[in-house]
């Protein structure tokens, strides 16, 4: 049965008991499984690995409040698709026109780290999401976690679609659902990766370009 995602989730016993102990060490935070954020049908779903503790965990918004989301919003508002380039909290009145951001593993895990049961728990959340979209949408992967769980919701092997900065991949739909879905790869925006050059700007705004001309 399609599971969809509830703020109220408690399926993943570690992560839940983490959440608590993030409620009580952080009353203002927001410390539940983060939604997704943008429009309803989008052109383009960007999954990410899972909220930052004094991110997306305090804001209650994907990449909101920590500087993973610093190039994502402003390559969003560059391209089109946020009415502003900055996302500060999750009622400034930031709004996505054909894109939707969500996540991989939908609550912060310690140290960044989701385990793979937890990702495998999450991914049915995902594979909604990703059964909804209208026909023609991408899926941009933010790093290799994300790229394999998009492809985990599709029943696809990963051997079959590696993953590398900038790769585009066909994926094969079940019959009747519609055409091919396009997955496009990209290296994570975290601090790390930016700081370190990994992923430079203009390497993430050509990824961007590849979406938007169907490239």
């Amino acid at each position: 049965m399609p599971m969809t995602f509830t703020p109220d989730c408690t399926a993943c016993p570690r992560l839940a008991a983490f959440l608590e102990a993030g409620r009580a060490s952080h009353p203002g935070y927001y410390c539940k499984p983060v939604p997704p954020f943008g429009d309803d049908r989008p052109k383009l779903l960007i999954v990410g690995l899972a909220p930052g503790f004094h991110g997306a965990n305090r804001s209650g918004r994907p990449f909101t409040g920590d500087h993973a989301g610093i190039l994502l919003y402003e390559t969003l508002h560059d391209f089109g698709y946020a009415d502003r380039p900055t996302s500060i909290s999750a009622d400034d009145g930031l709004s996505l026109t054909g894109c939707r951001i969500t996540n991989a593993v939908k609550c912060v895990p310690p140290e960044n780290k989701p385990e793979t049961a937890e990702i495998k728990r999450c991914n049915a959340y995902l594979k909604v999401e990703l059964a909804e979209l209208p026909a023609g949408a991408a899926v941009l992967a933010l790093g290799q976690i994300a790229h394999k769980a998009v492809l985990m919701a599709l029943g696809l092997k990963e051997k079959a679609y590696p993953f590398a900065h900038a790769a585009r991949h066909l994926l094969p739909l079940p019959p009747g659902e519609g055409a091919n879905l396009r997955l496009y790869d990209s290296y994570h925006c975290s601090r790390y990766n930016t700081q370190t050059r990994r992923l430079t700007p203009e390497m993430f705004r050509a990824v961007f370009r590849h979406i938007q001309e169907g490239n």
